[in-house]
């Protein structure tokens, strides 16, 4: 028997899984491990005003009441 090659193993394995109802999403994203990168970040984050970050964390934890003892 003849081994299926790299292509016919993905194209398999997308196969079982289109059957589960899930499919393969790629995305390219900004390395945190990377120097400026980081820098970039810790810029933003000193200008964050702290009174929308209050409101925010405010509605996540009205937002979270709604889920009351259930489980995750």
């Amino acid at each position: 028997m003849m081994a299926a090659s790299p292509a016919e193993r993905m194209r398999a394995a997308r196969l079982r899984r289109g059957a589960q109802g899930k499919r393969e999403v790629r995305m390219i994203l900004p390395d945190a491990r990377a120097e400026e990168v980081r820098s970039r970040i810790a810029e933003s984050v000193a200008r964050l005003d702290r009174s929308h970050e209050e409101d925010s964390l405010r509605w996540i934890e009205a937002a979270s009441e709604f889920d009351g003892n259930e489980t995750r």
